[in-house]
């Protein structure tokens, strides 16, 4: 189900979608348009935090002309890399595209690795919608740099005890969101997600989610030849591209994985061999960290990838879906 609001009469009310979902370098986009154009009038919402950012081409792994030519996507280019983009817009966002492709006759396909906004746009998630403050953030910051992370943990524990447990003492961005929250709409972080999981509870299960996975060997060789193809893409120079455009490696999507590690070799600070390396690396235990999301989420029905082509995996997908409404 996909929760859509806002474009649909101010009111919020579920869609039926499919949803492709998996690690990252497993080839959702690939099966997610191949799918698309199988069922045919279908049009495809990105599920990826990163690709939002516009002239962040390679280092996102962004679908190609071709495959964007082949099928509609949406909140791909939405905004620029000095935007501070949050959670609530894209849920807005993608909420609002989901129900404009319903009511156009056509199904709508989810499709991307972000686990948190997979949740946000196909459950009941509620997200405190508060416009990012930056003077009052880069005060917290400079707070954090003064006198370091824990004097702005020890804030938190004063006003939100169980967000500060569960956020690493040394994530101060994640910190100062929680602050944030709370000063600007009086409830704790904490307590908009326990109202989460406690609606959550209650959603009914959609049997059009699915999961790609593969042997996890074969994934991380998968993960280290397109971080080589992307180096010969001119991911360093689309870095480099960046910084010359005036954003800078501060800059949360330049802080990203790769995108830091390029970064950190155009300022010297690793070698070219040592910053690919070190990306090969995080990728994989990033892989690894949307594997145990996405193991958390019931709804997903698993798809082995090994020894498939991508005809065959979006030809297993469209029977279950078929499957799914002969049984409804």
């Amino acid at each position: 189900m996909c929760y859509t609001q806002g474009s649909c009469e101010g009111k919020r009310t579920k869609t039926r979608t499919i949803g492709i979902v998996g690690p990252t370098a497993i080839g959702k986009t690939a099966v997610g348009v191949e799918l698309a154009t199988k069922l045919g009038n279908t049009e495809i919402v990105s599920v990826d935090s990163m690709q939002v950012y516009r002239r962040m081409d390679i280092g996102t792994a962004k679908p190609t002309p071709a495959e964007r030519t082949a099928v509609p996507f949406h909140l791909i280019d939405i905004v620029e890399p000095d935007y501070d983009f949050t959670l609530a817009e894209y849920q807005r966002l993608a909420n609002e595209a989901a129900c404009q492709i319903v009511a156009a006759g056509n199904t709508a396909i989810l499709v991307g690795g972000t686990g948190l906004y997979f949740r946000a746009i196909t459950t009941r998630l509620d997200i405190p919608e508060t416009e990012p403050d930056p003077a009052f953030r880069e005060a917290w910051y400079e707070l954090a740099r003064t006198e370091g992370a824990e004097r702005v943990r020890k804030h938190l524990i004063e006003i939100d005890e169980p967000a500060a447990n569960k956020i690493h003492p040394n994530d101060v961005r994640r910190m100062v969101r929680a602050i944030e929250v709370f000063e600007k709409t009086g409830t704790p972080l904490s307590e908009w997600h326990r109202a989460n999981r406690e609606a959550q509870e209650n959603d009914e299960p959609a049997g059009d989610f699915y999961c790609l996975n593969c042997e996890r060997n074969e994934l991380y060789r998968t993960i280290e030849r397109r971080v080589d193809l992307m180096v010969q893409s001119g991911f360093i120079d689309e870095v480099a591209a960046l910084r010359e455009m005036g954003y800078g490696p501060e800059l949360k999507p330049m802080q990203a994985l790769g995108y830091r590690q390029i970064n950190e070799y155009l300022d010297g600070k690793l070698s070219r061999d040592d910053a690919i390396e070190a990306t090969k690396a995080e990728t994989r235990q990033f892989a690894r960290r949307q594997l145990v999301w996405f193991r958390a989420d019931k709804r997903l029905n698993w798809l082995e990838t090994d020894g498939q082509t991508v005809t065959q995996l979006a030809e297993r997908i469209l029977a279950s879906i078929n499957k799914n409404k002969s049984i409804n």
